[in-house]
Order: C-alpha cells, then sequence, then structure tokens
C-alpha cells in the first residue's frame, strides 16, 4: 500500500489530476455492475488474490504486463471509464478519501482541479466520488455472485495461449471462466433463481465477451506486422 494523504480542500488546493486512462495496464479489476457494458468489448475472466485465494473479477486488455493492445477509439474511451481506471491514485480509507500522492495522475501538474471556488469538488472529484461509491457498492454484490457460481461449480480454469507472428508465443496463466457444460447440468430451479437475481445475465456476459480474446489477438499480431 502506498502512502496516502487524506484528500483536503485546503492542503491539496491547488493540486490537478489527469484524466483516467487505462493505457499501460492489461489487466484491470471490474465489478458485477460493470460486466455487461465491459462485455461488448472486452474479455472478462476471474483471477485468485494471492494473498487471500479469494475470486476477482477483471478485464484483458493485453498479453504481458504494462501492455495494453491497441484498441479503437470506443474501446479505449469505454475502457477509460471503468470504475477502477476513474479511481486511479483515489482510495477510500475508513469515511474518508485519500490519495497516493505519489501517483502518475498528479505528477504533471496538468490536467483538471480538484476542487473549485475554495472547496467545492470539481467535476473530475466528483467523478472520482462516484467510482469509488460504484466499487464500494459493487465489491459485496460482485462477491455475493463469485460465492454463488463456486457453490454451483461453475468456475473453471482456462488455457490460453497464442502464437503471434513475430515468433512471440504468450500463455496467459491464472485465469477462470464459467463452465458451459456446469451450466447446462444445473436445476431448472437454481437457473430461475439466477435469472431473478440478475446473475444469469452476467454469467452469459462473461461466457459471451471470452471471443474478444481472439480480436485482441489479431490486434495485437497486425501492430505488430505493421510495426
Amino acid at each position: 500500500m502506498p502512502d496516502l494523504e487524506l484528500l483536503s480542500s485546503q492542503l491539496h488546493a491547488g493540486l490537478r489530476v489527469a484524466a483516467p486512462a487505462a493505457r499501460g495496464r492489461h489487466f484491470i479489476p471490474i465489478v458485477l455492475a460493470e460486466f455487461e457494458r465491459v462485455a461488448a468489448r472486452s474479455p472478462i475472466f476471474f483471477c485468485k488474490n494471492a494473498e487471500t485465494g479469494e475470486f476477482y473479477a477483471g478485464t484483458v486488455l493485453g498479453f504481458k504486463p504494462g501492455e495494453t493492445v491497441a484498441l479503437d477509439a470506443s474501446d479505449s474511451a469505454d475502457a477509460d471509464q471503468l470504475f477502477d481506471v476513474v479511481r486511479a491514485g483515489f482510495y477510500i480509507v475508513q469515511d474518508d478519501i485519500a490519495i497516493d500522492p505519489q501517483h502518475a495522475r498528479f505528477g504533471s501538474g496538468v490536467g483538471e482541479a480538484l476542487f473549485e471556488d475554495g472547496d467545492r469538488p470539481a467535476t473530475a472529484l466528483r467523478r472520482v466520488q462516484r467510482a469509488l461509491g460504484q466499487l464500494h457498492a459493487g465489491l459485496g454484490h460482485t462477491e455475493t455472485f463469485l460465492k454463488r457460481l463456486l457453490a454451483l461449480k461453475l468456475i473453471e480454469p482456462i488455457d490460453l495461449s497464442f502464437q503471434f507472428d513475430d515468433g512471440d508465443r504468450l500463455v496467459l496463466d491464472g485465469l477462470y471462466t464459467i463452465s458451459r457444460d456446469a451450466l447446462a447440468d444445473i436445476d431448472d430451479a437454481v437457473a430461475v433463481e439466477l435469472f431473478r437475481d440478475g446473475h444469469l445475465a452476467a454469467i452469459y456476459a462473461v461466457i459471451a465477451s471470452l471471443h474478444h480474446m481472439t480480436r485482441l489477438a489479431r490486434i495485437r499480431n497486425d501492430s505488430l506486422s505493421a510495426g
């Protein structure tokens, strides 16, 4: 955890924050409320927290750490609005907002002001506040969803390997998805419960999103050929 400072209109009156940007991030955590929007443009997977072993959800935007595949303008704009991207550099500490003053978003001295008219949150800060609120609320919903998938034995590991024209062979480890076979075997009554809770839509969003991996690999391969 970085050294944090509680956000204050007095201490940070002149602080400016750069616009949120997903560029340079190959895997971004997401919450349940984002699933259907994310599934329209990028793949959704589950990972295990290295410290706790608990599952969390995220979307893949690249094949290596620090790499974001060159997406089109619409894809990039959507990725930049993911809650975890918008709140980058900001944290909730008890009931307060804190910042990592060493984060790159604060280092350039350019961007949008956090406060206006003295101590009122400006547009940029209000955007961050909404993202933090959505994340805080969404983590619990997502945890409930994942626990339900585990109880129904619907989560399975997925093997992903890609061969690119430059000779690079990449294997993506530690990713999980939803088992279509296990989903087909659940009881009708359970399926109805999942539907009523909105979880069935999220399940199908995850499954439908997988085809984006092929698209990302093609985009990456094309960029290698062009470069």
